[in-house]
């Protein structure tokens, strides 16, 4: 039997989340860290790629940068939906699936909170700020007249200044996606709903690589994120509070009565446990 949780409350739940995002927007700027550093983690895991076969966002960003007709969808994709499906689902499970919310937040922050680690510890450059020798093409940079966003990054045209262009390792634009994809898909009724969320995760790891914002080992760091977030998460709620505390399980001793009810005395044997008599013994009886 679970202990009943706390009910929710708007208020405290809207500042939660806004300090949340607060920190993720704020954790990135603090992680910026050093232009060559980022640079050379960025060529790094470019060689890890390449010596495993894994590296994927090359031909993707070809194919995007030449074809408007992926790449510039592909751009608004990136510059919207990391900020619109998240909450949207987070608004969704607090109206129609609250039962499964505080869960699914404590998931969402314990990884989001991995990841601005993972930004300090690791700051890497992504793909389209490499140099040209390397083959990439900054999608965003090139179909910036079709947006709002600016040559810089994805952020509103004049303030790319104010993003941390070196966060690229671990991807939380992929692990935000896995988040909302895993969720949809496990609570929702509509095969349609439940579709998009299988697909969701799928879809914005070949956008983040198509538009050389996210290299592939990025992509694989932000589910491996989410995965330990989850972990985190679970320990987290099993505290006081949390759906992981269960009332012990008690079992009574059951009562063997062998004697019918009737009592006996500290030395006397029960009729089964006697011995059985003798034929003298049975002799001097009579």
């Amino acid at each position: 039997m679970t202990t009943p949780q706390r009910p929710l409350r708007r208020r405290v739940e809207l500042l939660l989340l806004v300090l949340v995002y607060g920190a993720y927007s704020g954790g990135r700027l603090l992680a910026r860290g050093d232009a060559d550093l980022a640079v050379g983690h960025g060529l790094a895991v470019l060689r890890v790629e390449g010596l495993l076969g894994l590296d994927l966002e090359r031909p993707l960003n070809r194919l995007f940068s030449h074809e408007g007709l992926l790449g510039i969808p592909a751009d608004f994709f990136y510059a919207s939906l990391h900020y619109l499906a998240t909450p949207a689902v987070l608004l969704w499970l607090y109206h129609r699936r609250a039962a499964h919310y505080r869960d699914a937040r404590r998931w969402l922050v314990a990884s989001t909170l991995l990841g601005l680690a993972g930004f300090a510890l690791l700051p890497t450059c992504p793909p389209r700020l490499l140099d040209g020798a390397y083959g990439f093409t900054d999608t965003m940079a090139r179909f910036s007249a079709y947006g709002w966003w600016g040559a810089e990054a994805s952020a509103p045209r004049g303030l790319g200044a104010l993003t941390n262009q070196y966060a690229a390792m671990p991807s939380l634009h992929v692990g935000w996606a896995l988040w909302c994809g895993v969720l949809l898909w496990r609570h929702a009724r509509r095969p349609l709903v439940r579709a998009l969320g299988a697909t969701y995760p799928a879809a914005t790891a070949v956008v983040v690589m198509g538009t050389a914002n996210h290299y592939f080992l990025d992509a694989v760091a932000g589910a491996a994120v989410m995965g330990a977030g989850l972990l985190l998460a679970r320990r987290w709620g099993a505290g006081p509070d949390g759906p992981g505390r269960r009332e012990p399980v008690r079992f009574r001793r059951k009562s063997t009565i062998v004697s019918g009810g009737w009592d006996t005395s500290a030395r006397e044997l029960l009729p089964a446990q006697r011995p059985a008599p003798d034929d003298d013994t049975a002799a001097a009886a009579r």
